[in-house]
């Protein structure tokens, strides 16, 4: 099924700040994790839909949560109206650049203390 509205990075972005880190307690957007929202229209057999490539990292490569990102950017992506179906997002994860604490946003490095 087609949808009449339009998918923007800032509404993506918005819904990426719901989700909370576990451990650090702060969203991933404010802890620098995400690095790129791309959305590309794509033509299906029932027209036209976006889909959304959410490119992030995890503060280490062997985040014990690894396996959660994943599941729970995809969940707060598909809270939006906009976005009808799990095959309309894809998540990569990537370690390149490595995750340092300069990435988080002044509130986030004032909120852990740095």
């Amino acid at each position: 099924m087609s949808t009449n509205k339009k998918i923007t990075k800032d509404l993506v972005i918005g819904a990426l700040q719901k989700v909370i880190d576990p451990e650090l307690h702060i969203d991933i957007v404010s802890l620098g994790l995400i690095y790129e929202v791309v959305i590309r229209q794509r033509q299906l057999e029932d027209g036209p839909r976006d889909h959304i490539h959410v490119l992030m990292t995890l503060t280490t490569p062997g985040c014990p949560l690894i396996g959660v990102f994943d599941k729970m950017v995809k969940d707060a992506v598909l809270e939006l109206p906009e976005v009808t179906s799990e095959q309309d997002v894809t998540v990569e994860l990537t370690f390149d650049p490595p995750w340092i604490p300069d990435m988080m946003d002044e509130a986030a490095r004032a909120e852990l203390g740095l």
